[in-house]
């Protein structure tokens, strides 16, 4: 798996050198730097960078010389030459010769950067061998390419990524993509699901725990903090941890240890953190639900993926991609969807986003009995995903919702008596009328309470 571009700096200011250097390294960058020409050179007979920025004055070797003996030493390798004493003549002399970039100091950031990314997409061998760390995200989309670029640039560094975005967006893949194009591509990428497991349950996957540590722990059990040693752990759906376990999380992550249930012993850990989900955790810090210490030790660095609607362009392009995946599968004789079946593919909303486009592609490979899969065929399979079941935590949610409707009825808005009702402390039920937008005021007599939705609780 290819790394981060290796950039050779050189300049013989020691402080810009260093400076630059850290701009660089900012950005994602691997830096080496060279105080002068000659010592360039040295660097190139051991390492082959992707690019070198040399400034133009320099003594005993200045940057053009430095360029043609690089020519001559690594042909293709593109040069960006700076200079506090650019002209017109000199830059036009300096891309005649084959120098890519002529910039002047001091450079603009934004002009660096796209002068270097211009640099590494022309350069030789760039293109396709680069992009396998994204191969499985199908994307034409503009929004999606700046996410996936802003993505091979924190891969390079060690830091914890949030991916944030709605449910069936894509979270999972872009978080394998960020561990593919890392320095741990080679290691384990181990993901959980936070939101799917009892707090019991999570802690022993995550944790591990020793033999007898609880009732059922007939041996010791290894956690996925071990299982994702020197790789990538992906946190799915955090928001939706136990404040107890984020507790124990905030813990790990700071000492870079864990210790595992009913064990006396700490094990060092060496995993990159990312992780991901859909739920508002600005608004969960606000009512206690997520720990503020610990939203700041995982949201170094968000990536917020958009809904399918908002890349509407990407519809096609992933439906071919699919039928021709569920073919292979299923079908070998299904070639693709008539125009007409893409034309509404392509203006449906996809409240489900990518997983509901998936579901649906699979239902028509599933059902089509000719090569091109018609328009009337996709209608049924999309009126079928509109009609079927919600998942656990939608109508869990509901009925959660209704539920506190009711109780809020039977008490005209009288959050004491409804908290004892439902057998939950004030603040805790004021907690979850925020979470569901619900007003106890709206309750009182002759205020317009809301309808109750999806489950019918009326006695």
């Amino acid at each position: 798996m290819k790394q981060a571009a290796h950039i050779l700096l050189v300049d013989d200011d020691a402080s810009l050198l260093k400076l630059l250097g850290m701009r660089l390294e900012s950005r994602g960058f691997r830096v080496t730097t060279a105080e002068s020409g000659r010592q360039a050179l040295e660097c190139l007979g051991q390492v082959r960078p992707d690019l070198v920025l040399s400034d133009l004055r320099m003594d005993e070797m200045d940057g053009m010389a430095l360029f043609q003996e690089i020519q001559r030493r690594a042909p293709g390798l593109p040069v960006i030459i700076l200079t506090a004493h650019g002209s017109i003549p000199d830059a036009v002399s300096a891309t005649r010769q084959g120098v890519f970039s002529f910039l002047t100091k001091p450079v603009d950031r934004d002009e660096l950067f796209e002068a270097i990314d211009e640099a590494m997409s022309q350069a030789p061998g760039a293109g396709d061998a680069d992009s396998d760390w994204r191969a499985n995200i199908i994307t034409r989309s503009p929004q999606m390419e700046r996410i996936l670029e802003q993505a091979r640039m924190v891969a390079a560094s060690d830091v914890s990524v949030l991916v944030t975005g709605p449910s069936g967006s894509g979270k999972e893949l872009l978080a394998k993509a960020i561990h593919s194009a890392s320095s741990r591509a080679a290691k384990p990428f181990v993901a959980i699901n936070c939101g799917a497991l009892p707090e019991q349950l999570l802690e022993s996957e995550l944790f591990g725990h020793a033999k007898g540590a609880f009732t059922g722990a007939i041996s010791q059990h290894q956690g996925l903090f071990q299982a994702a040693d020197g790789g990538s752990l992906f946190l799915d759906e955090i928001g939706d941890m136990p404040l107890t376990l984020q507790v124990k999380l905030l813990r790990a992550l700071q000492e870079r240890q864990i210790r595992p249930l009913g064990s006396t012993v700490t094990v060092p850990i060496d995993v990159r953190i990312i992780s991901a989900t859909h739920r508002d955790l600005d608004r969960a810090m606000r009512e206690g639900d997520f720990r503020e210490d610990l939203y700041y030790r995982l949201n170094v660095v968000n990536l917020k993926l958009p809904a399918l609607k908002e890349r509407a362009e990407d519809v096609p392009l992933l439906a071919k991609y699919l039928v021709g995946q569920a073919a292979e599968r299923h079908k070998p004789f299904v070639k693709g969807f008539s125009p007409e079946a893409l034309n509404l593919l392509a203006s449906s909303a996809w409240p489900g986003n990518v997983r509901q486009l998936v579901n649906v592609v699979e239902q028509c490979v599933a059902l089509t009995s000719s090569p091109i899969i018609p328009e009337a065929l996709v209608a049924q399979a999309l009126t079928a995903e509109e009609n079927a079941l919600p998942s656990f935590n939608e109508a869990r949610a509901s009925f959660e919702r209704s539920y506190l409707i009711k109780v809020l009825k039977i008490t005209e808005g009288n959050v004491t008596q409804a908290a004892r009702i439902a057998g939950r402390n004030r603040t805790d039920f004021y907690k979850l009328l925020a979470r569901h937008e619900l007003e106890p005021s709206a309750f009182k007599p002759g205020g317009e309470a809301p309808m109750g939705q999806a489950v019918n609780l009326s006695t």
